[in-house]
């Protein structure tokens, strides 16, 4: 790919020096465009705190799942085979709600990669549009993006408009405001009364509603089922745990009361031994 912007880039050049008039090239530098759109920085600052949220989330989640398998070890002694196999099976429920969890954030198609490309887009579309107006008023020929895969040995400061795409997108959001504080000075001119609602519309949205909270509706349903059902289980092993060491401490206070009887069944026959010599 490399090698083929090279080429593409000696051919230009080999074109310059055979036309009337020489080749224009300009470059644009992404990057540094990116760094001083103020929405973008804005945009990026928020979804870098998501991004923090998420790494908390998923740690919180790990310490939970690693705490989890430390008190199955400290306690399989004290647990039956079924006991031991249905906290192993909670482990690995919750370990693999955590990684569903992190390929879900960070993924190849995860939330941050999709945001992240929602969040130049609009950014890369203003400077497309930047550098077609400039390309046209300027009569440049062929304009690079310095920041993409583009091998440039050597780029003269000179040839750089990345700064005039800045102005022109600056330009074109202040007149965007411009128009719209106009309209809305506009509108304020006016005391109009709002247009009657659109059955259709309202019907639209009304199912929609409807739709959304059966959606919810189901969903808690599904949660407060599991957390009975992790009640229920949480409930048999506590009382699987009670019994487990109720009966371990009978067996234990059998033991000594067995010991103490042999004891005293010797201490009986020793006397009696001894009343008879």
């Amino acid at each position: 790919m490399k090698t083929k912007v090279l080429l593409l880039l000696l051919s230009f050049f080999a074109l310059s020096m055979q036309a009337q008039r020489g080749v224009r090239i300009g470059y644009i530098d992404m990057e540094y465009i990116l760094e001083n759109v103020v929405e973008y920085q804005e945009a990026n600052t928020q979804l870098n705190a998501k991004v923090e949220k998420w790494k908390i989330e998923i740690e919180q989640k790990k310490s939970k799942v690693e705490q989890m398998k430390k008190d199955l070890n400290a306690e399989k002694v004290l647990l039956t085979k079924e006991l031991v196999e249905e906290r192993e099976e909670d482990i690995q429920i919750l370990e693999k709600e955590m990684l569903e969890y992190q390929q879900d954030r960070f993924g190849p198609q995860g939330d941050l990669v999709i945001q992240r490309r929602l969040l130049v887009q609009p950014i890369q579309d203003q400077v497309f549009n930047a550098v077609q107006e400039i390309a046209g008023t300027r009569r440049y020929d062929f304009i690079f993006d310095k920041s993409a895969d583009v091998v440039m040995l050597y780029s003269d400061k000179k040839y750089d408009i990345s700064e005039l795409v800045l102005r022109r997108i600056n330009i074109t959001r202040k007149q965007g405001e411009r128009k719209a504080r106009n309209k809305k000075s506009e509108l304020e001119k006016f005391d109009a009364t709002p247009p009657p609602p659109n059955p259709e519309v309202e019907a639209r949205k009304k199912i929609q509603e409807e739709r959304r909270a059966d959606r919810a509706k189901s969903l808690e349903e599904r949660r407060q089922q599991k957390l009975k059902e992790r009640e229920a289980l949480k409930k048999a092993y506590d009382e699987r745990k009670k019994k487990l060491l109720e009966e371990r401490e009978a067996r234990k206070k059998a033991a000594q009361e067995a010991r103490e009887k042999k004891k005293k069944e010797n201490e009986e026959k020793k006397k009696k031994d001894n009343n008879n010599l």
